[in-house]
């Protein structure tokens, strides 16, 4: 068995942390154990961090920069990938019975937030190319790449992250109908929804935006698109809801 946790990023008060586990067959248990020992270490490292699911049904061998990066799937079957969110309930914590559809929840200073990523097709890309295009149909979409971020969200995830890549020649951090509509809206998601690093070059319904560098004149920029209404209120009002 492999399990590793790797810490990706610290840089105070926050981390982000990458999970890629290989597992025996199917244990959940296993699964679950495993996600209450990494909350606990990573707690006990005091810092306060996202960690990194990855939800990719590998339906494509994935490049990126010249290296493989299929240890970032689970598996190329929709189900195990969809029981392998399971180890949220161990990282986050499990959800209370009244706990509403959507709803981020953390219970306690010995667990983490998790973030499900990349959103959404990113393992099914022509021939499997980082940030390439995936063209797959609604059905194949919804019973493929979606089932791990459903079950995520009712499982109480904290934050989804979007891919570089495109779905059907639309690049997902512009993709308004799948992340405002079908995220938010139909899957009822009211947590986080984050950009890839440097992902503001392809920005559309994010909360927070990943931008290691010049983020003063990046706050300038969206405070001016406001004042000219480039950028609806409802958006800001959108993204600090969320936080609140």
């Amino acid at each position: 068995m492999l399990f590793m946790a790797t810490i990706m990023l610290i840089r105070p008060p926050f981390s982000l942390i990458m999970l890629v586990l290989e597992l025996p067959g199917q244990d959940p248990e296993l699964v679950k154990k495993i996600g209450s020992a990494t909350a606990l270490v990573v707690r006990a490292a005091g810092i306060k961090p996202l960690t990194m699911l990855f939800h990719h049904v590998l339906r494509s061998a994935e490049i990126q920069d010249g290296v493989d990066v299929c240890y970032e799937s689970y598996s190329e079957d929709p189900e195990i990938v969809k029981q392998m969110t399971d180890i949220i309930l161990r990282l986050q914590g499990e959800i209370p019975a009244d706990s509403r559809k959507g709803v981020p929840f953390v219970g306690g200073k010995d667990k983490v937030a998790a973030c499900a990523k990349h959103f959404v097709g990113d393992s099914g890309t022509i021939k499997g190319i980082n940030e390439n295009d995936t063209v797959i149909d609604k059905h194949g979409l919804l019973n493929i790449h979606m089932p791990g971020y459903y079950h995520s969200i009712i499982k109480g995830v904290s934050t989804v992250m979007v891919s570089y890549s495109s779905l059907n020649g639309t690049k997902m951090h512009a993709n308004h109908k799948l992340i405002a509509q079908f995220l938010k809206n139909t899957l009822k998601f009211r947590g986080f929804v984050i950009s890839d690093w440097q992902g503001i070059n392809k920005l559309t319904h994010l909360l927070l935006v990943m931008v290691p560098f010049n983020h003063t004149e990046f706050i300038g920029i969206l405070t001016n698109h406001v004042n000219n209404k480039l950028v609806p209120m409802s958006r800001i009002d959108d993204a600090v809801g969320r936080i609140l």
